[in-house]
């Protein structure tokens, strides 16, 4: 049985070139606070849309600051790895949810939904890199017996994920960064609608006295890059808000960092209290692997806040180097450099640049691009079927 979660939307009924249409939005799971689950409910909000996910947490909407969406969910799913991603893809796959006029996707498994409903669009953050360009090292930091099950099920999976994907219609990145990963892996040409940050949310209080990293306690964002770094600034403090990526236990992934006394794990906090993070830390650091486009960045300039980032993936994108921050190599050392060069007078005097930047990806511009994309797709289809154009 269906579970569903009812409210009224955050934006009301849209009255402009939508309509009166009928959108579903999927999406893989609504059980932890990351980029994506911040871009579904944002989407479904601003477009009065009905949002279907396996493995719901009634209380993530409104403590993500979204509390009026309807959320339904399909399926109920493990947490336990492979298996999870398995019963995730079987419930999305016989998803039947008839009468609405355009279906977006989102995330890695309901994609496998597209088939059956059309049109479809896919708002995709990334493939599955595990499939891909992370595979090797992914399956490095396993134990024997479960690097041979992975192994086993990435040979068996991949095939039917690029089948799914290529029932897909249309596609969106979200970034340049993921559009070459779609172009290189599946071979399928992407528009780029950069992910929604709503700025009027932000604020600036402060230069605190710590540097923030908002981060899944997940092997691929580097959490030990940072570690290194702040092992040598005994004079800095780091803050890291995020809970474990599901399946990950949170207390041995962090005794595996071997984190100094100057850095703190917070795990999972709420939206005000991320907001006051924000406001008052003295910067963000993200170290991530060849980020997909990465929140975190704008969210920290929106609040007036430099940003010091790898330099690589979706943060060449929104990080305007020597502005609103600095790009630097992947190591803790040129980190280091970084921190230590970053007064407080310098930081003083980026606010303005860092929350001009982060308003160029503001929610009302994606849910403005993904709101005339949808409009063409359903116009298409009314005309025939044919193509729709961006």
């Amino acid at each position: 049985m269906r579970r569903v979660l009812l409210s009224r939307g955050l934006y009301g009924r849209p009255q402009d070139a939508l309509g009166p249409m009928r959108i579903a939005v999927l999406h893989d799971h609504l059980r932890f606070i990351g980029g994506g689950e911040r871009l579904v409910l944002t989407l479904a909000s601003a477009l009065d849309a009905d949002l279907y996910v396996t493995d719901l947490d009634p209380e993530l909407p409104a403590r993500i600051g979204m509390p009026g969406v309807r959320v339904h969910e399909i399926a109920a799913v493990p947490s336990t790895p492979i298996l999870r991603q398995e019963r995730q893809a079987s419930a999305f796959r016989a998803a039947d949810l008839p009468g609405y006029e355009a279906y977006v996707c989102s995330g890695n498994w309901a994609v496998f939904a597209a088939a059956k409903h059309r049109p479809s669009l896919w708002y995709c953050y990334t493939p599955v890199r595990v499939f891909y360009d992370l595979r090797e090292s992914f399956l490095h930091d396993l134990p024997l017996p479960a690097r041979w099950a992975a192994r086993n099920w990435i040979k068996r999976a991949r095939p039917r994920y690029e089948a799914a994907v290529s029932k897909v219609e249309h596609i969106v990145a979200s970034s340049r960064n993921v559009a070459g990963r779609l172009a290189r892996f599946l071979h399928r040409i992407a528009e780029v609608v950069y992910p929604p940050v709503d700025t009027s949310k932000y604020r600036f209080d402060r230069v605190g006295d710590f540097w923030l990293s908002v981060s899944r306690l997940s092997h691929e964002k580097r959490l030990g890059l940072l570690a290194e770094a702040f092992r040598n600034l005994p004079g800095e403090r780091l803050v890291i808000a995020g809970g474990p990526q599901m399946g990950v236990d949170a207390k041995r992934f962090i005794r595996s960092l071997r984190p100094p006394d100057n850095v703190e794990f917070l795990g999972e906090v709420d939206e005000s209290r991320l907001l006051e993070l924000y406001a008052t830390c003295r910067g963000l650091v993200a170290t991530a692997q060849d980020e997909d486009f990465g929140l975190t960045p704008v969210e920290a300039m929106a609040s007036g806040k430099a940003v010091i980032a790898v330099d690589e993936g979706g943060y060449q994108e929104s990080v305007v180097h020597g502005e609103t921050g600095w790009l630097v190599p992947a190591r803790p050392d040129t980190i280091r450099d970084a921190v230590r060069s970053a007064t407080t007078a310098r930081l003083e005097t980026l606010r303005i640049r860092c929350r001009s930047r982060a308003e160029l990806f503001d929610q009302r511009v994606f849910v403005s691009r993904m709101r005339e994309m949808l409009g063409r797709i359903v116009e298409a289809r009314a005309d025939g079927g044919r193509p729709a154009t961006f």
